[in-house]
């Protein structure tokens, strides 16, 4: 197992669990149990179904694993496979169910990260921006989508989600629809937060998600609707210099997920220097129910 795997088995700022470490250390690592945990732990804040309370909203900027285990901690003490009221779970996103898992794996000593891209295989012709996890399984990669408890159409196994080709059902990375959208081959105008929401959607928005997804490989796991570097307003035109940054970054994403270790060095090292990509100390927090912009400091 190399480093640049090994390196993913241990916690970042946002997956280490403080207080809560036992919690995780008693969760299974098989990925269907460990999802149905997540689920059980936090509601997504606005595709539940449900009528979710106000006084909890807040929870969705929760940000670090140890601040939404704490407010579960503080309405649930006790193990987190207990039942949970759906209206009584922590509010968060993929980006949340995820991180829960990716903590808990790594706990364990399991090498594991978020994905971040588009998902085919919720609403028939849409697909939205997602976050899956993806874990060193067996010897290899391999990604599970925590959020989904049964088969879905397009989607026969969310355990064990098989890549997938750019337009297709299934989930790919930001990264590879940036490509295939500057080959030529991607109608991107369907890629984004919801069919209701046409400004969150297109070229910016596939250029900000590459942004997040090499944040989140290596172990800057923001929030999804965070801001820094190059990342720009919704629907804004990606200029021509940025579409060719963005070019380089997504072709080495790309071949780093093929397994030239050579480049996911190069693509560290650019993360780390290139202003346009790593975050620094600082982040703009947005909101998604239109509430006012903050700075948030990070944790390192």
């Amino acid at each position: 197992m190399s480093d640049a795997v090994t390196d993913h088995a241990r916690h970042t700022s946002y997956t280490f669990p403080g207080a809560y470490c036992s919690l995780l250390q008693a969760l299974p690592t098989a990925p269907a149990e460990l999802s149905a945990v997540a689920r059980n732990v936090i509601v997504h804040y606005r595709a539940s179904g449900e009528t979710l309370p106000e006084a909890t909203r807040a929870e969705i900027n929760s940000r670090w694993i140890e601040a939404a285990l704490a407010a579960d901690q503080s309405r649930h003490p006790g193990p987190l496979e207990a039942a949970r009221e759906k209206t009584d779970r922590v509010q968060g996103c993929c980006r949340d169910h995820t991180l829960l898992c990716v903590a808990a794996l790594r706990e364990h000593g399991v090498p594991a990260r978020s994905r971040v891209g588009f998902a085919g295989y919720f609403v028939d012709g849409w697909h939205h921006d997602h976050v899956v996890v993806e874990a060193w399984i067996g010897g290899r990669w391999q990604r599970f989508d925590s959020e989904v408890e049964a088969p879905l159409p397009g989607l026969e196994h969310p355990m064990n989600l098989e890549f997938d080709a750019p337009g297709g059902s299934g989930f790919v990375t930001a990264a590879t629809a940036w490509s295939a959208l500057r080959r030529g081959e991607l109608d991107v105008s369907n890629h984004g937060v919801d069919p209701s929401m046409p400004l969150f959607s297109g070229e910016r928005f596939v250029f900000d998600e590459v942004i997040y997804e090499i944040a989140h490989r290596f172990g800057d796991e923001l929030l999804l609707w965070d801001s820094w570097g190059r990342i720009g307003m919704p629907g804004s035109a990606v200029s021509d210099e940025d579409a060719t940054w963005m070019d380089e970054v997504a072709s080495m994403l790309v071949a780093a997920d093929a397994g030239d270790l050579e480049v996911e060095q190069r693509l560290l090292e650019r993360y780390r220097n290139d202003p346009g990509l790593h975050p620094g100390g600082t982040v703009m927090q947005h909101s998604p129910f239109g509430e006012a912009s903050v700075q948030i400091t990070l944790r390192h």
